[in-house]
């Protein structure tokens, strides 16, 4: 990409371009195990994980929570919801994306633009803010990731979106999704994501959950119907949470999001968006979730963060736990990539972190980690450490009686014949602590 824009100020001073100085490096503001264009298993670190950094905790989550109001406002925010703030706000992003060398960004409707009085003026404020991302993404070669709208703040949907009682709210919903569509199609983006954040309910008493279940469903078919009319290209994302702010939400986890779609004929058109604090809000681990969509062909990207395990929320943490990420990144090498996906930091600093510089350093920290795990899991791939021991605790089913088995051909009657001469199954270790001290060993 371009270099750092010289038309308009610098929002980041005394802050330079990071860059890969290797892991004997003491600088915090260089990467030690990130390094873009070096190639593992065949392709450069950078289109493995095509990271992108979100706009909403980066720039609009200012650190205020249920207990207390903002700890920070960054100095090129006038804190005022203009359009001219908005443009500010978001040249001061590009800035940071170039300095941080990450090539992507997502971002909501909502975040990126100021509501207007009705929608029609909403729609035009966002068209003006998108212009200009418009130049800035022509300007630096850095790419829209994904876009959505943000169908869970207004007041309008405190009872859902595409689920909501009211029809009018159905529709209003419809039309801000058509609205984040078109100009995610305009700036170029490869995905497009629904967060169903109020689409749930707090009680069955006052829910019809079929209806809502097949009004989700039918809204979702209005999407993928609309992509195709205006010619967009990019794969539509589902992103499960199980719940907050509602408390059950129906896109509750990986498993029930692969049925629901299923159910209703929208496997073809939808994939998933996994974000490990919901994985693990799920009761699930990341990578259990991540391996249940892969193995489906329906793993399409990745919200790149991490919960607190002593937290029943979503603390939307920057992730560094590398033998987590170890695993995560088995899953992704194992499918050759996210294809048009990416790895979105939907993560935030933390209440007591206030100065610009700790952006920086929670990105760098973060990078690195993922970069570690997909070094790790290169070696484990490539010296097949994990792979061969889990094809031998299978191998019954390669031949004889498990051959048909897994063809499909055996029946309960044949299979009882042959128990009857077989006698008892030979009882087999499997050697949990070996696959543990193998892992470890290859952690680094």
């Amino acid at each position: 990409s371009a270099g750092i824009m010289a038309s308009h100020e610098e929002f980041f001073q005394g802050i330079p371009a990071i860059k890969y100085e290797g892991a004997q490096s003491k600088n915090l503001l260089a990467y030690r195990y990130y390094n873009a264009e070096e190639v593992i298993l065949g392709k450069p670190m950078k289109d493995w994980f095509r990271f992108a950094v979100c706009y909403w905790h980066t720039w609009r989550g200012m650190g205020s929570d249920p207990f207390g109001g903002p700890t920070r406002r960054w100095h090129f925010d006038d804190g005022t919801e203009s359009v001219e703030n908005a443009i500010r706000r978001l040249r001061a992003h590009f800035e940071f994306l170039q300095k941080l060398g990450v090539g992507f960004y997502c971002f909501h409707d909502r975040d990126i633009a100021p509501e207007g009085k009705d929608l029609a003026e909403t729609n035009k404020l966002l068209d003006q803010v998108i212009d200009e991302a418009e130049k800035l993404q022509k300007a630096t070669g850095i790419k829209l990731l994904w876009g959505t709208a943000n169908l869970f703040s207004h007041p309008r949907y405190m009872n859902g979106a595409s689920t909501n009682p009211d029809a009018h709210v159905f529709a209003y919903a419809a039309a801000q999704v058509k609205k984040a569509m078109e100009v995610t199609h305009r700036l170029g983006g490869e995905n497009y994501v629904f967060w169903g954040g109020r689409e749930g309910y707090m009680s069955l008493l006052n829910t019809d959950m079929k209806a809502e279940l097949s009004h989700f469903a039918k809204f979702l078919k209005m999407a993928a119907a609309y992509k195709k009319e205006i010619g967009f290209q990019g794969q539509l994302l589902i992103e499960p949470k199980p719940l907050e702010p509602t408390k059950h939400q129906y896109d509750f986890d990986a498993g029930n999001v692969i049925g629901f779609l299923r159910t209703y004929g929208l496997d073809k058109d939808y994939k998933l968006n996994l974000e490990a604090n919901h994985c693990t809000l799920a009761g699930h681990s990341f990578e259990h979730e991540l391996t249940l969509a892969s193995d489906s062909n329906l793993l399409g990207s990745i919200d790149a963060n991490t919960g607190d395990t002593l937290l029943g929320w979503d603390t939307d943490q920057f992730n560094t736990d590398v033998k987590s990420l170890t695993l995560a990144m088995l899953v992704v090498v194992k499918q050759q990539g996210l294809g048009s996906g990416g790895f979105n930091f939907d993560a935030k600093l933390r209440r007591e972190s206030t100065e610009p510089e700790d952006l920086f350093y929670a990105h760098i920290g973060s990078i690195d980690a993922f970069a570690r795990g997909l070094r790790n899991a290169a070696r484990l791939t490539e010296d097949r450490a994990l792979d061969s021991l889990v094809e031998e605790r299978y191998k019954s089913y390669k031949d004889g009686i498990g051959a048909r088995i897994e063809s499909g051909e055996a029946t309960f009657a044949e299979l009882e014949k042959w128990v009857l001469q077989q006698g008892e199954p030979q009882q087999r270790s499997a050697r949990q602590e070996k696959f543990e001290m193998i892992l470890n060993n290859y952690t680094l």
